[in-house]
Formats: structure tokens, C-alpha cells, sequence
């Protein structure tokens, strides 16, 4: 869809890593589509700022996989393409297993609770088709190990890595399918409590294959 007309709520003066976000979580909801063009002073009209910031969160979601750049022509909404999410999805799935290794020792049972309570509302969005807050609860749910690891390169790295996948389980949460997830959570939980490293690492590891069928109908790039 086009830019919208009407300035995003929230303050006018916006650092760099809220425009980067604000950008970012349009492409992957679908407010700003696949293949459509984007011009740096609609966005910064949209948002509220200056072109700088613009500019560097674009060149950033480049790099992300997001966007696609011509030099002196245009820059655009990637479209979905297979080998770019497969690529992905191997790095995510990666940092998610070596996370969940490092981060099992650490958990609390305070921890383990805010996992059980993000997947009992991630259960629920998906019950009433609430995609928006599926995937919040899902980012929640992965992001207690995330923390408890506390390792600045993993983390750095499912930034960069991980929206290219949300577009594609937007999809997936929005079908019956998505609700594997919720048994592997539960497991992972399980395995966690009971201090099982190289089982819920496992786990973790095949939560982020569950992307498999929604890829083999992403045959190729597409646009």
C-alpha cells in the first residue's frame, strides 16, 4: 500500500533506531508491500524527521535483507525471495539453538514463567487470528533465553536476520498451522526447567523449522 498520508503518532523528533524500527515493522506487517517504491521525503513526511535518518535506517534494512536498492534509480520493498529467507531461517535457527545452550543454566523460575505466560498468549492470539500479537508474544517467548544468554553477537545477529522471517510466519500464524508452535514452546519450557541443555536446544532448533512448507511454496524470488 502507499505511504500513508497521515504522520505516524508519537514524537516528532525520533532517533535513528526508532525510525530503523518503525520502517522495519511496516515491511514485515505488510503496510508498505512488496516491490512498492519508497521515496525518502514521503517517509520522513510520514514519520516526522529529517531524510538522514531515513536514509541510514534504508541503507540498514538493505542489509537486512529488506529493501532493495538501485544506485541513482530507486529503492523498494524487497519481495519474498526463497534462498534469501532459507539462508535465514539456517542463521536464526542457529542463534536460537546456541541461545537456548548458553542461556539454560541462567533461567529462573521467574524466567521460565514469563516464557510460560507468552506462550499461553501467543496460544490465544492465534486462536482469535490475532497475527499483530502472535508474533509480540512469540518475540517475547524466544526473547527470555535471548536475554538470559546475554550474548551481544547472537543478539546482533538475529536483528539483522530475523524480520526477513516474520514475513513469512505472518503467514504461517495466520493459518492453522501455526499452532505446532505452541506444543514446541511448551517442550522447550519443559526442557529448560528440567536443565536439559541439549534438549532444549533441540527443541529450540526445530521451532525455527517449522518454517519448511510456507518456503517450499516461496519458489523463488518474486516480483
Amino acid at each position: 500500500m502507499p505511504v500513508p498520508a497521515t504522520p505516524a503518532h508519537g514524537p516528532r523528533s525520533l532517533l535513528r533506531d526508532d525510525v530503523y524500527v518503525r520502517l522495519r515493522d511496516a515491511i514485515v506487517d505488510g503496510t508498505l508491500e512488496p516491490g512498492e517504491q519508497l521515496r525518502d521525503a514521503e517517509l520522513a513526511a510520514w514519520l516526522g524527521v529529517s531524510r538522514t535518518p531515513i536514509r541510514e535506517a534504508l541503507l540498514r534494512l538493505q542489509h537486512a535483507g529488506l529493501v532493495v536498492a538501485r544506485p541513482g534509480r530507486s529503492t523498494s520493498v524487497a519481495t519474498l525471495d526463497a534462498r534469501a529467507i532459507r539462508d535465514a531461517q539456517a542463521v536464526v535457527a542457529s542463534m536460537h539453538e546456541l541461545a537456548v545452550r548458553q542461556a539454560v543454566p541462567q533461567l529462573t523460575e521467574q524466567d521460565l514463567d514469563r516464557m510460560r505466560d507468552a506462550n499461553h498468549r501467543f496460544a490465544a492470539a492465534l486462536c482469535r487470528g490475532d497475527v499483530d500479537a502472535a508474533v509480540a508474544a512469540d518475540d517475547e517467548f524466544h526473547g527470555v533465553p535471548v536475554g538470559c544468554a546475554a550474548n551481544d553477537a547472537v543478539r546482533s545477529v538475529l536483528e539483522q536476520f530475523t524480520p526477513a522471517l516474520r514475513r513469512l510466519e505472518r503467514l504461517r500464524f495466520a493459518s492453522l498451522t501455526g499452532r505446532g508452535s505452541v506444543t514446541l514452546h511448551a517442550q522447550l519450557v519443559e526442557r529448560c526447567a528440567a536443565g536439559d541443555v541439549a534438549g532444549a536446544a533441540a527443541v529450540s532448533f526445530q521451532t525455527w523449522q517449522t518454517l519448511e512448507p510456507l518456503l517450499d511454496t516461496t519458489d523463488g524470488p518474486q516480483g
